[in-house]
């Protein structure tokens, strides 16, 4: 009990100094990609943080499942370099005898992942598409930033100004090109201003020029005003009208039956199942051997952890293409896993060798 007790102490020490360091990687990472679709408009430069919060937490599946199979790796792997695991088979116990304190150990995790993965993912993925939308459906007045030529949201419209000294509601040397019902029209004035006619909102321009061209007559006409009066288009209100799959509650890929919920629900149960079947493979592949160095089953672990994960990514792909059914996918991918993972713990434990299986 004394050693089930140290060996899951350091296994919390290990994982959680390894979540850290992940998490850290993942939310650098994150942000640098969310602040370049933040650029592009995207997103809202003022929701990055948020967008950056949502998607590491529905990265932490995957993130905690790394950590496990790297935290059992190395406390296995330190424990055979320190000849710990040597007194442990000295007194008559086996390998599968480190299955229970593991076990005791990951079980925790292994809700953790299950919550996240079939309550929180689809959360926080509808999250942030509600943010996206509602970023694309913003207002075209909400679109005009001072010093960047803007679009409006049908594309009719483009807006430049530059902003007021004053911090006020207003710009200088503004620019609006539109093109509507066959004209296309390029206002230029000194100075525009936001005023509020009732339920409507206007872009005022003042002191400025009119160019309007005719796309089916090719005619010019320019006018210059002292005022003229646009109005801006409001937000859209509505809902998204688009629903994707990851966004969807697990009852919900259920009762609208496809194959792109299929292989969603394939995703969110593979995460799972990963989780146990690297926690077998970390179990039976740790060792230690000095010629490859400390860091020879760490790569080993990443490479499988890859591959794994790389499968779990092309199996949902071919259930959404209709290409194999959630179910073989879910029998041969982690089925199989399962069993190459007890078959390398039962060698491991037994210490079959090539030459005694031969003989055999």
């Amino acid at each position: 009990m004394l050693f089930h007790n140290s060996i899951r102490k350091e296994l919390a020490r290990t994982f959680g100094a390894t979540l850290v360091v992940l998490v850290t990687v993942v939310m650098t990472m994150t942000l640098i990609r969310t602040l370049g679709e933040a650029s592009r408009g995207v997103f809202n430069p003022a929701d990055v943080i948020i967008i950056m919060g949502y998607t590491v937490l529905s990265d932490l599946p995957t993130i905690l499942s790394l950590c496990l199979f790297i935290a059992i790796i190395s406390v296995l792997t330190r424990m055979y370099r320190d000849s710990e695991m040597v007194i442990w088979f000295g007194s008559g116990r086996g390998l599968m005898s480190l299955l229970k304190p593991i076990s005791r150990f990951a079980w925790p995790i292994f809700v953790v992942i299950f919550l996240l993965a079939f309550l929180v993912l689809p959360w926080s993925f509808s999250r942030i598409e509600d943010l996206r939308d509602t970023y694309e459906k913003r207002s075209d007045l909400a679109r005009v930033e001072p010093g960047q030529f803007q679009e409006s949201s049908n594309g009719n419209r483009v807006f430049f100004l530059e902003k007021d000294p004053d911090n006020k509601p207003a710009g200088t040397n503004v620019f609006m090109a539109t093109r509507e019902q066959g004209k296309e029209t390029i206002s230029s004035a000194l100075s525009a201003k936001i005023e509020v006619i009732g339920p409507d909102k206007f872009l005022v321009l003042e002191n400025g020029q009119r160019l309007e061209k005719s796309a089916s007559k090719g005619d010019y006409s320019i006018t210059t005003f002292d005022r003229y009066v646009t109005k801006i288009g409001a937000d859209d209100t509505s809902t998204r009208n688009f629903t994707p799959t990851s966004t969807m509650t697990t009852l919900q890929l259920f009762v609208t039956p496809s194959l792109g919920s299929m292989g969603e629900f394939s995703w969110r149960t593979g995460l799972i199942l990963t989780a146990f079947n690297l926690m077998l493979i970390a179990l039976a592949s740790a060792g230690s051997n000095p010629r490859a160095g400390r860091t020879g089953n760490l790569f080993f672990a990443f490479m499988v952890f890859v591959l794994y994960f790389n499968f779990l990514v092309l199996g949902r792909s071919w259930v959404e293409s209709g290409k194999i059914p959630v179910g073989f996918l879910l029998l041969a991918l982690h089925g199989g896993a399962f069993l190459f993972g007890l078959l390398m713990l039962a060698a491991r434990h037994n210490q079959w060798t090539h030459l005694m299986v031969r003989r055999r």
